[in-house]
């Protein structure tokens, strides 16, 4: 009698929850799939969109385990685990690993704008949170540039977005400012074709926009002359320093004075 109330007992047990694994497996089985086509249409959505590489294969990870993570509590209620407590504690981890990364989500989420909205792009030269820089790598958290000295420059993403971004690279075609001072007795016209040929006889400097040269300013000690040339973004430093150059040379053999301070010194007789 007891075996078969055992026997009886063990088939009613086996009939309930083998129908429940088995729904289990099925549920394991549609769920995977509508993952995959889920990723899939993801994948082909920011593609279209042309995400960043690295931006790609961080939000497709994140979902796919999110994902997962619901198909897994999914499984464990229709197996009739109470999944309350379980979503509780999940919340309750979630919240306290928000608090103690509060500063590398706001990194996070900085470098998801970043690579949204794209501001720049490697290669470009820009000027943010007082440094300038050409952009060498975009990361999830932080952005890294190299500064005209050389240096690595590392900026977290979170302050890098919240804050105002110039980049001179975004046209393709910058601007060199330069200012230079002669002195009062020079001729202007004479001055002016010195300063022209220095920026006109270099290849890197682009005729159209077309350069330009003029009188800016009547100052203590000089006049001076704005100098304007403009070149591709790639060879702004290499025209930058070798005007410099050029102009000092250029004025020299012309016979141009460069004024410089003076002291005046005063002797009281008697």
């Amino acid at each position: 009698m007891d075996l078969e109330k055992w026997l009886g007992k063990g088939i009613e047990l086996g009939t309930e929850y083998g129908i429940k694994v088995i729904g289990a497996i099925i549920i394991w089985i549609v769920g995977s799939w509508i993952i995959k086509k889920i990723m899939k249409v993801m994948t082909k959505m920011m593609n279209k969109s042309n995400y960043e590489p690295s931006l790609q294969k961080f939000l497709k990870n994140l979902t796919g385990w999110l994902l997962k993570v619901i198909l897994f509590i999914v499984i464990l209620g229709n197996l009739g685990v109470e999944t309350t407590s379980f979503a509780a504690i999940l919340a309750a981890a979630g919240l306290a690993i928000g608090m103690a990364l509060q500063g590398s989500l706001g990194n996070f989420a900085g470098g998801v704008l970043l690579m949204i909205f794209k501001p720049f792009k490697i290669g470009d030269l820009i000027e943010a949170q007082g440094e300038l820089g050409v952009v060498k790598e975009i990361e999830i958290f932080t952005t890294k540039i190299v500064s005209p000295q050389n240096k690595l420059v590392i900026i977290p993403n979170g302050t890098l977005s919240n804050g105002n971004i110039t980049n001179y690279s975004a046209e393709g075609i910058l601007t060199i400012f330069h200012t230079f001072g002669v002195a009062y007795d020079a001729d202007i016209k004479q001055t002016k074709e010195v300063l022209m040929n220095a920026i006109t006889s270099q290849d890197k400097v682009l005729k159209d926009p077309a350069p330009m040269v003029k009188v800016s300013e009547l100052a203590d000690s000089s006049v001076n002359f704005a100098v304007r040339p403009s070149v591709k973004a790639e060879d702004y430093w290499d025209v930058y320093f070798e005007t410099v150059e050029r102009v000092k040379n250029g004025l020299d053999a012309a016979g141009i004075e460069i004024p410089y301070p003076h002291a005046v010194e005063i002797q009281k007789q008697g």
